[in-house]
């Protein structure tokens, strides 16, 4: 069971090409200028079973996924069973948008948990004063596209290079 705040289907703004976004509710991090604040609170969501949310997933053939919120690494066990099951299921990629650092999410083992599931991480909280609309899937430049899987064998950061000819 998950607190969502929404499902949105065929999104093209949560990572590239299109996407089923799963919006978390709850986020402790109350970032000034979040794009989406009606999501910090974890009660203004729905309890969705994880089962419901993966047919949504599952059910277009062509969308990869993304997790956003709110900070769905504010309920990692829940979206550590649906990521799972994504993976299980199907070939789909997910990307995860998170206001902790990579770093941080490695000292939380059920956090890091859900990392083993996620193909890339956006991570680190929004920060208004470093506000860049030209980055792609991000809104500040403190915010990095974490190439999670090279990451963990890496044992360190490595960003995914995003080149559309833009």
């Amino acid at each position: 069971m998950l607190s969502i705040i929404d499902i949105i289907e065929d999104t093209t703004v949560d990572g590239p090409g299109f996407r089923t976004a799963i919006y978390a509710a709850g986020c402790p991090n109350a970032c000034p200028g979040c794009h989406n604040p009606e999501s910090w609170d974890i009660k203004k969501g729905k309890q969705v079973p994880t089962e419901h949310i993966l047919e949504k997933v599952l059910a277009d053939d062509f969308a990869n996924v993304t997790f956003s919120g709110g900070d769905p690494m504010f309920q990692p066990e829940g979206f550590t069973e649906l990521a799972r099951a994504i993976k299980e299921k199907s070939r789909k990629n997910i990307w995860c948008y998170t206001g902790y650092t990579f770093e941080r999410l490695l000292n939380n083992p059920k956090q890091a948990e859900l990392l083993n599931y996620i193909d890339v991480l956006v991570d680190g909280k929004f920060k208004q004063t470093l506000r860049d609309e030209s980055l792609l899937f991000r809104g500040s430049s403190n915010q990095r596209l974490i190439d999670v899987k090279a990451s963990l064998k890496a044992k360190k950061v490595v960003c995914v290079e995003l080149n559309y000819g833009l």
